[in-house]
């Protein structure tokens, strides 16, 4: 359990740097390390299940945007980069949808959830890479339609293990929603998924024999903790240098490796 605890912790340095550094969600990195480091430190013998690991990756991905995203969503509301109006009906039905989300993974095999992750991270490492600009529409869509896409985000943030910003941008940027009402409306939505998802993977998880002693649910606490101690703080140094590196160039190599680790994921 130490082990993993410090390997977190140095896990949180770079999720928080590279946050900063490219302007990605955590849950990109997080869930693959998680699957990939629970194994490699041969947890099975700590009463891991190789069958709740994905499950255990993803729960602890969105209880660490929990606290990180926190302090995000409240500097972008001092900044006035929330539009309350438009906000406010959709948070409710993105959290609805990430509370379903954590209950569909539990029933889904490790298999499945793998392969929906990994496909799912395949085409938002593609949108990164080819930065594909879509054509704006001026027109918003109804009160209801947004409360629907809301609903499916949630999920699918829900299933990935992360905040749901890299499907919210896009679609309310193509709305013609300005830029920086869409990052604050993402941000607020992210944590609302974050904390009704990890809520309902702890709900879902509080019966599986198969977790291991320090879980709460299918969130694993000496994992959460590491990485949260340290992403707060690497965050703003990754802003830093986001001034002095190629970001763009950074960003594409970024999207090449998401893919190949996606694609390791779903043949192993």
């Amino acid at each position: 359990m130490l082990i993993i605890f410090i390997s977190c912790i140095a896990l949180g340095s770079l999720v928080g740097f590279l946050a900063g550094l490219l302007g990605i969600g955590g849950g990109l990195i997080m869930v693959p390390a998680f699957v990939y480091l629970l194994p490699l430190l041969d947890v099975v013998e700590l009463g891991f299940s190789r069958e709740v690991v994905m499950h255990m990756a993803l729960a602890t991905s969105l209880a660490a945007i929990v606290i990180t995203s926190s302090s995000a969503a409240f500097a972008h509301h001092k900044n006035g980069n929330i539009p309350w109006k438009i906000t406010k009906p959709l948070i409710f039905f993105v959290a609805f949808g990430a509370l379903s989300g954590a209950f569909i993974a539990d029933l889904l095999s490790a298999k499945a959830l793998t392969n929906f992750f990994a496909i799912a991270v395949m085409m938002l490492a593609s949108y990164m890479l080819f930065s594909i600009r879509f054509q704006h529409s001026r027109t918003m869509p109804s009160q209801l339609k947004l409360q629907i896409i809301s609903f499916i985000t949630g999920i699918i943030a829900s299933l990935m293990g992360m905040a749901g910003g890299a499907i919210l941008v896009p679609v309310l940027t193509y709305f013609g929603t300005p830029l920086r009402h869409c990052i604050g409306i993402a941000t607020v939505c992210g944590v609302m998924v974050a904390l009704f998802g990890s809520l309902g993977y702890i709900i879902s998880g509080l019966d599986n024999h198969l977790l291991p002693p320090w879980s709460l649910g299918y969130v694993y606490l000496p994992a959460l903790l590491g990485v949260v101690l340290t992403s707060s703080l690497f965050a703003p140094v990754g802003v830093k240098f986001a001034a002095k590196m190629p970001v763009q160039t950074l960003k594409k190599c970024f999207a090449v490796f998401l893919i190949l680790v996606a694609l390791k994921m779903m043949l192993a």
